[in-house]
């Protein structure tokens, strides 16, 4: 089963000094159809006006990470972590028993954009956590580099969840191909740029659900970044 969902599915909120896309029901957008995927719940792509930014809150229980992808993402929290998240780099933040953090745009004159995910646990109430590394574009050129999993394998950042995601940067001829578990779940992000994944042809913001499939083709980009994420059903 693969389900195309284009990006002008998604839901959008404006909020003057943040503007985002959910793909999945978030805050005040609510689509049952789109609860989720696997344990899967969050992807909001947002950008954020130069200095503003998401004051002090709390979150529990989630995995959540960031993937800039335009400007800097200053973070702080609870645990003590201050950080500047830039393009190449991402973060995970495994929430726990309970964390605080703000998030902000300090860039002058600059648009921070960003991913912001959210993946469900497979543990409750562990010791909240942090983690960024850096993942340089050539080890992303035409191919699928891990960038998290559960067991932090290939040098992939560390997640408490059942699930992997993948980045990969893909124009031309660059080809690569990924084997999935038909017992688990696929979902495929365009991140931007063009692509064509398992015959369908993406554009930024578009996304393929795939369950009960073998495998993965990606190839024919146009300067194209995707995200793949191997989930818990």
């Amino acid at each position: 089963m693969i389900e195309l969902i284009r990006a002008a599915d998604r839901g959008f909120a404006d909020h003057g000094w943040l503007k985002s896309y959910h793909s999945f029901s978030f805050a005040d957008y609510h689509n049952p159809r789109r609860m989720g995927f696997g344990n899967l719940r969050v992807i909001n792509e947002d950008r954020i006006a130069p200095g503003t930014g998401f004051g002090t809150h709390g979150h529990r229980d989630m995995e959540i990470v960031s993937y800039v992808l335009e400007g800097e993402l200053a973070h702080k929290d609870s645990l003590g972590t201050g950080a500047v998240i830039m393009p190449g780099d991402v973060q995970r933040m495994s929430a726990g028993s309970g964390v605080r953090h703000s998030e902000f745009n300090h860039a002058e004159g600059r648009a921070t954009h960003f991913l912001q995910i959210w993946i469900l646990p497979d543990r409750m109430n562990v010791a909240p956590s942090y983690e960024q590394k850096r993942f340089a574009d050539e080890d992303k050129r035409g191919r699928l580099r891990l960038v998290a999993s559960q067991d932090g394998r290939d040098g992939s950042l560390t997640l408490n969840a059942d699930a992997a995601l993948h980045a990969g940067l893909f124009d031309g001829e660059e080809r690569a191909e990924l084997a999935l578990d038909p017992a688990r779940l696929a979902y495929v992000h365009l991140v931007r740029g063009r692509l064509h994944v398992n015959g369908q042809l993406l554009a930024a913001g578009d996304a393929l659900a795939l369950a009960q499939e073998e495998r993965l083709v990606l190839g024919g980009g146009e300067a194209a970044e995707v995200l793949v994420f191997d989930l818990a059903p």
